[in-house]
């Protein structure tokens, strides 16, 4: 997954697209592999059912929180660890998804200001 160079011209809009969805897709991935993490902990480590692990693995990684009460150590610190591991998963997630449409801009400015000076 590259990104053209600042001499190259601009993508042009369907491949574009094409670049964002992928990029898109990459970030659900992550997503996706990143509460399936949490439901298997909380299912194993905390011992909960398997649809009150996908609601507390949702509600930590979007950022609202706990749901249920935690009984035990380890269920503590994994909750802990996921909690610190879904805020790093949030960011960056949104930074994959962004990371196209931010190089369009940037590229863009850029042809622009080029222009600009081999007009004067």
């Amino acid at each position: 997954m590259t990104f053209e160079h600042r001499r190259q011209p601009l993508l042009p809009r369907r491949a574009f697209t094409l670049r964002v969805f992928r990029f898109g897709g990459f970030a659900l991935g992550i997503i996706v592999v990143s509460l399936g993490i949490g439901i298997l902990g909380y299912h194993f480590i905390a011992g909960m059912d398997w649809i009150e692990s996908v609601l507390n693995a949702a509600m930590i990684l979007t950022g609202m929180g706990p749901v249920s009460t935690l009984h035990g150590d380890a269920a503590m610190l994994f909750a802990s660890f996921y909690a610190l591991f879904s805020g790093i998963v949030f960011l960056m997630s949104v930074g994959v998804f962004l990371a196209p449409i931010a190089h369009r801009l940037y590229h863009r400015f850029h042809l622009e200001y080029r222009e600009e000076d081999e007009n004067e």
